[in-house]
């Protein structure tokens, strides 16, 4: 976090006196003891919007699902699996929260059933289809039902085409205040130690932020957040 106060120089800690919460990594949703339906994400960008926050002034609180990545300096971590046990841990933390950002890649669906011991292969039969159910939608549910009236919402969107008319679909869909769409691919954001994206506002706005450093977009970002604080 030194680092991070270094580098805005004689900038303000423009978020002393915040609580912000932010959830990274990637849920996974078990099949059974052994096995689970998971995603690419690594957590990096959640991480350094929680290390930006933390030397901005701010109380952070990170969500962090499945990482495996060491703990920031002044960061309350609270580790999780499923995507049920993020929802638990963010409407908790952000009862008292300034600012909510969803970095987290959460899966949309898990097994509706968990088998209780390995599911066996057998030689002379297919496997048996796995049903899935929905997940909670937690962007939209805290973005619907705001813990203080002047909260900021930020949500991610990984696109594969499309990607700002689907980031503009969803932005309406979830009704977030902001929303940070990039192009992901499996040589593309995940587990690199860069971003590029562009930041959504509920109000029209576009900030396009060019290829660099997962610091650099989170600074954006908090930028963006710092603002509607007012």
């Amino acid at each position: 976090m030194c680092r991070r106060v270094l580098a805005r120089g004689a900038q303000a800690p423009d978020l002393v006196g915040r609580h912000v919460v932010v959830s990274a990594g990637g849920t996974r949703e078990p099949l059974d003891p052994v096995r689970f339906l998971g995603n690419r994400s690594s957590g990096k960008q959640g991480y350094a919007l929680a290390r930006t926050a933390a030397a901005r002034g701010a109380r952070v609180t990170l969500v962090a699902a499945n990482t495996g990545l060491p703990a920031p300096a002044g960061v309350d971590v609270v580790p999780v699996g499923t995507a049920v046990q993020l929802r638990e841990a963010v409407l908790k933390a952000a009862a008292d929260a300034d600012a909510v950002v969803m970095a987290a890649a959460v899966a949309d669906f898990r097994p509706a059933v968990y088998a209780s011991g390995k599911i066996k292969k057998k030689d002379d039969q297919e496997p048996a289809p796995v049903t899935l159910v929905r997940n909670p939608d937690i962007l939209a549910e805290i973005s619907a039902e705001r813990a203080r009236p002047a909260q900021v919402v930020v949500g991610f969107a990984a696109e594969t085409d499309d990607v700002l008319a689907n980031g503009r679909a969803k932005l309406a869909r979830k009704g977030c205040d902001l929303l940070v769409v990039n192009e992901v691919g499996e040589r593309k954001t995940f587990g690199s130690e860069e971003n590029e994206a562009v930041v959504l506002g509920s109000d029209g706005s576009e900030t396009p932020v060019p290829h660099g450093p997962k610091e650099a977009l989170a600074d954006v970002v908090w930028d963006l957040v710092a603002a509607r604080l007012g």
